[in-house]
């Protein structure tokens, strides 16, 4: 058999095997676990933690030849969202009991990138499954305690602890503002192409900006957002740790029953 004729025997098995591993690859979505729970009770949490690491090294503090006390993102943070959305009646709709805060870790020390970030446990109005592909898919469900949660929010570290004071405010409340009115696990739906930030980002945030300072004529409670600040390395050297909740990003899993 010529050579060519060899080479291009060849290459048609070889295209066949490719087609063969992409369609079974198709066929057999990679499955995961469908609930993730966790306990909370008696100031006791099985929910995993975490620390940011700094880029480069920093000394550590010393109190009186005490150990410094890790600093707790996720809990400073719970307590300033529960007050922005207790003086903010457009955000009353929001129960926090089920939204689940968390911390992720920036791949880089950019200062553009994902500062923080709301991801529904809902599809679209709040649907719990959905078809793609010829397959049903579910988002996993989070649970704590016997509680669902609805959304994680997600704080990017450094970069979010990074920002100016006042940007770090516009963009809690501009994720916080993503919460459906209906509170169904869905993302707010503004009409037209652009659902999440209506037709411009830059607008939707000026308009987050009368949010944070309406915040603030209510009498705010200054001390909750102390925090913000400082910047990352300021509170890694005040307190030698910054740390906070890290679980997994929410898949789809395919119900193969």
């Amino acid at each position: 058999m010529p050579s060519k004729q060899i080479v291009g025997l060849w290459m048609q098995r070889l295209r066949k095997l490719l087609t063969q591993t992409t369609a079974a690859r198709h066929s057999q979505p990679r499955q995961h676990p469908l609930v993730y729970q966790w306990t909370e009770s008696a100031g006791r949490s099985t929910l995993p933690r975490g620390r940011v690491r700094p880029t480069r090294p920093l000394p550590q503090p010393t109190i009186l030849g005490l150990a410094p006390i890790p600093f707790d993102f996720t809990w400073h943070m719970r307590r300033l969202c529960e007050d922005i959305i207790r003086r903010t009646p457009d955000l009353s709709h929001i129960d926090l009991s089920r939204v689940l805060l968390s911390i992720t870790r920036a791949r880089t020390r950019r200062a553009y990138g994902l500062q923080a970030k709301v991801t529904p446990m809902r599809f679209k109005h709040g649907k719990l499954t959905q078809k793609r592909r010829g397959w049903m898919y579910q988002v996993q469900q989070y649970y704590v305690g016997n509680v669902e949660m609805l959304y994680l929010m997600s704080f990017c570290l450094p970069r979010f602890l990074d920002l100016p004071f006042e940007e770090k405010m516009i963009t809690i409340v501009h994720e916080l503002f993503h919460i459906a009115p209906e509170f169904n696990g869905d993302l707010r739906r503004h009409t037209g192409r652009y659902y999440q930030h209506s037709h411009s980002k830059k607008k939707y945030d000026q308009h987050m900006h009368t949010y944070v300072e309406a915040y603030w004529k209510t009498n705010a409670d200054r001390s909750l957002s102390d925090f913000l600040q400082h910047s990352f390395e300021q509170l890694h050297e005040r307190h030698g740790s910054v740390q906070g909740i890290i679980v997994p990003v929410p898949k789809l899993v395919p119900l193969l029953g």
